[in-house]
């Protein structure tokens, strides 16, 4: 057991820091302020970079490093913003994984090495109106015929949603009741039949576009099948690395936060003395750095035990509903301490707090990642309908 890192990610680390730190905090506030994600230019400077393809195969287009890696550089980046760092969190993390481990050979070369040179950005669509936690209920159905998948439905809650080039579709693509049927399909934006609401207002998350998808007779080519019905526990078993993604998202804002505010308690003067002279600023934080340090051994516990593989459902749990809950606890401290100036728009940190509340919904709720890890623990599901 060694809690220390090597020297190659020490060094991409830092390179990760350097970069987010000098070049997106413009992007988070261009993002902020107009809505819209990261542009293609930003995108194709990452790619070049490096940093949207860290734990991806070397001939995928990838740096070939492990999760832990790609980890590394995801909170360099969402310590500047969540929508800085999202296009990262969907490269690294996200539904791209599931196509690396599981599509065919030819679906692969079709878009993973353009994610990694950022001329593509793949988005996972899973949730519906009535199938959100109980994603099991979902009702879009593919229909397999003549060598083409035919998807119909509607799905709610696609971060990504009508930005992205590219959708992963959980569907049915059988009779098979409840997760035997469940498959994956790739859509490319474009597609005739494919179409977007429009974009949520949400609280936070701004720059990270989220809207409902409609699909009418959206026919794709039978080899846009990624996973086939009955492969619901191997899309699960792909999640399980966003999760730990997640978590980073939420580490960032925490982490994030603390590096700001104690810059900001050594500098404000009160009562004649800095904030940090006050023993009551000391121990709030000393409680911050605990939990944010606690968060991240936790992910990369997750990412660690999973070696170059996908990460356990319990690892990967533990580290989101850790990280979701410190996050949120971290960055509202760090909003009383500055005062004014954490609840004022004209610093970063009242956005902290706002996205900090959105990462511990997105990617599964933390009760219902509470439920998952007891259900590891005790060697057996609980059916929530009974």
């Amino acid at each position: 057991m060694d809690f220390q890192l090597s020297e190659q990610q020490r060094e991409l680390q830092a390179a990760a820091r350097r970069f987010a730190r000098a070049e997106m905090p413009a992007v988070a506030d261009m993002c902020e302020e107009t809505g819209h994600p990261p542009g293609r230019e930003i995108l194709n400077q990452l790619g070049e970079m490096g940093f949207l393809g860290v734990n991806i195969p070397e001939s995928l287009g990838g740096l070939g490093l492990g999760n832990l890696e790609a980890l590394l550089v995801l909170e360099e980046f969402a310590q500047i913003s969540s929508a800085s760092a999202f296009p990262l969190f969907e490269a690294n993390v996200g539904p791209v994984h599931a196509i690396v481990h599981f599509a065919s050979e030819a679906l692969q070369r079709k878009i993973v090495p353009e994610v990694c040179r950022g001329n593509m950005v793949l988005a996972v669509s899973m949730s519906e109106p009535q199938a959100g936690s109980a994603l099991t209920d979902l009702t879009t159905r593919g229909l397999v015929a003549d060598g083409k998948v035919v998807l119909n439905g509607q799905k709610r809650w696609c971060s990504g949603g009508g930005h992205s080039d590219g959708y992963l579709i959980y569907t049915r693509l059988s009779d098979d009741p409840s997760a035997k049927g469940i498959g994956a399909v790739f859509v490319e934006n474009g597609t005739p039949g494919l179409s977007f609401g429009a974009q949520e207002d949400l609280m936070g998350f701004r720059g990270v576009p989220s809207a409902d998808i409609f699909l009418d007779d959206v026919s794709v080519p039978e080899e846009n099948i990624v996973v086939p019905a009955g492969g619901f526990r191997k899309l699960m078993e792909a999640f399980d690395l966003e999760r730990c993604g997640n978590a980073t998202m939420a580490l960032g804002q925490a982490s994030g936060a603390l590096h700001d505010v104690v810059s900001y308690v050594q500098e404000r003067n009160q009562f004649g003395k800095p904030l940090v002279d006050f023993q009551g600023v000391q121990i709030k934080l000393a409680e911050m750095q605990m939990r944010v340090e606690a968060a991240r051994l936790l992910i990369h516990r997750a990412a660690v035990n999973a070696e170059d593989g996908l990460p356990s459902v319990i690892d990967s749990s533990v580290a989101k509903c850790f990280a979701n809950e410190i996050c949120r606890e971290v960055t509202g401290a760090a909003v009383q301490l500055m005062g004014g100036y954490g609840y004022s728009k004209a610093y970063p940190m009242e956005r902290r707090m706002r996205d900090a509340w959105g990462w511990g919904i997105a990617g599964g709720a933390i009760d219902i990642q509470k439920t998952n890890i007891t259900a590891a623990m005790v060697g057996r599901r609980f059916d929530q309908r009974r």
